[in-house]
């Protein structure tokens, strides 16, 4: 499995993980409570692979956010909670990625990469960080 298979769905907290594909959508699993949902085309879904991070100079791909984020951390969930302080979020965020363009990332994309993270911790995912060679960038938090 890689990040090509964990995807966000609007309107439904945390992470899913793609079962298996229907004819009018797929089958995906929560990582919070592992609860299944059959989710239609017409979903408003993103990507983790596809997702990207606005920097001053370019997109950096969601996956090497949150290698960072694992380096940051060795492997351990965040030292930061999702549900901290906007000031206490954008510090952390900086030691991350020191040159994220704080006009167009919000603390609410910085809670989102931090829960994600935790929750790909949680359930021993964090090696889906370092697979896969997807690099596209087509869409942006």
């Amino acid at each position: 499995m890689s990040l090509d298979k964990i995807l966000s769905i609007s309107g439904k907290p945390g992470l899913f993980k793609i079962v298996t594909q229907t004819r009018s959508g797929f089958v995906a699993e929560s990582l919070i409570d592992q609860k299944r949902l059959t989710v239609g085309m017409h979903s408003n879904i993103s990507i983790l692979s596809e997702i990207a991070i606005y920097t001053l100079t370019e997109e950096l791909p969601l996956k090497q956010v949150l290698s960072n984020i694992k380096t940051k951390e060795n492997s351990q969930p965040t030292s930061i909670s999702h549900k901290d302080g906007k000031d206490a979020l954008e510090e952390y965020f900086f030691e991350v990625l020191p040159d994220y363009d704080e006009d167009r990332v919000y603390a609410s994309d910085i809670k989102k990469i931090v829960q994600w993270y935790n929750l790909l911790h949680k359930n021993g995912m964090l090696d889906l960080i370092e697979e896969g060679s997807s690099d596209s960038s087509s869409e942006e938090e």
